[in-house]
């Protein structure tokens, strides 16, 4: 009798789920990048100026701050929860590393670390208070936007202070007329990208957004990662703080007011899902280009500004729709 006829043979290992959810990601990049050579096509008919290399210069470097923030807004929505306070944390953070540099006489560099500092405790309490008494991330950070933005108001009282450029080399042509704080924003979004895919970390962010219970029964705690998610976003919002000061070389205590709706906006249009437990920051970077590429482009056509709010609004409501029904027929064909 031959023994090997007995022996059991293991099953392959089935790949259609990897398959089908590598086609999915290449589906989604696909799309948004057709829609952003879209767009790049409506205006530039639409303006002999779009397409120009001034413009896209202009584009480029003014989209840093918006996409650092948005890397961080991504790694929240992805476990589920929101964060209101990123445009409140990036004037304070700018506005004290400006009062350290114009009143208490630090250098630039301390100054800047400063405010990155502030953006890491600003964003660990949001996340602090809502793990601690187990609180809606919306609420808590609600709260902490009308609080941070009155603490931008006290350290600058109530005014804009100018800081020249002390803080000019993150504002400063480095190559081919890009900045430098463009440069900054694309190793965050690929640092981002690789931390969310393909380290521990980032696979506890995806599984706390999908089923946090059973990542509590797996034996991890996700309190820590919650704050620490936070934490990293209060960063990112404070480097973005320290971009906008560079680029204005002012410290303006309205600076970001509003523009958590943008970040968020880039994020969905991106397509990471307001329910958790699925998202791309390299997709969040394609939102944000969508975002700029239609700010100018309605600016340079004319838009009156109540014009550009509805459109962009629109764009926001279709993402949001199209997010949903994928995630509807994906559960269908689950």
């Amino acid at each position: 009798m031959n023994s090997s006829s007995s022996t059991p043979v293991a099953a392959a290992p089935d790949t259609k789920p990897v398959r089908s959810a590598l086609r999915q990601e290449l589906g989604t990049y696909l799309g948004l990048f057709v829609v952003l050579v879209a767009m790049v096509a409506l205006f530039s008919s639409q303006s002999e100026y779009f397409l120009t290399r001034e413009t896209l210069l202009s584009i480029a470097n003014e989209i840093p701050a918006l996409a650092v923030m948005a890397v961080g807004m991504t790694f929240v929505l992805i476990i589920a929860g929101i964060d209101l306070s990123v445009g409140s944390v990036l004037a304070l953070s700018a506005a004290v590393s400006a009062a350290a540099i114009l009143q208490w006489g630090m250098g630039p560099w301390p100054a800047a670390a400063l405010g990155l500092l502030v953006g890491v405790v600003c964003g660990a309490v949001t996340g602090g208070i809502s793990v601690a008494w187990q609180l809606p991330s919306f609420i808590v950070s609600l709260g902490m936007l009308e609080a941070v933005r009155g603490g931008a108001y006290l350290v600058t009282d109530s005014r804009t202070q100018y800081v020249g450029d002390a803080m000019g080399a993150l504002a400063a042509p480095w190559l081919g007329g890009l900045s430098a704080a463009f440069f900054i924003a694309l190793l965050v979004v690929v640092v981002g990208q690789m931390v969310l895919s393909r380290t521990v970390f980032g696979r506890y962010v995806v599984g706390i957004g999908t089923n946090e219970e059973a990542m509590r029964l797996a034996g991890v705690d996700p309190r820590p990662v919650r704050i620490a998610v936070f934490a990293i976003t209060g960063l990112l919002a404070a480097l973005a703080g320290l971009m906008q000061s560079a680029r204005l070389e002012a410290a303006d205590p309205n600076a970001g007011a509003g523009m958590e709706l943008q970040v968020i906006a880039a994020v969905v249009i991106g397509g990471t899902s307001l329910m958790g437990g699925r998202g791309s920051v390299i997709n969040t970077f394609f939102g944000v280009l969508i975002i700029a590429v239609l700010e100018a482009g309605l600016a340079q056509i004319g838009a009156s500004e109540p014009s550009k709010r509805i459109i962009t609004g629109a764009v926001i409501v279709v993402a949001v729709i199209v997010d949903t029904v994928r995630q509807r027929r994906a559960a269908r064909h689950a």
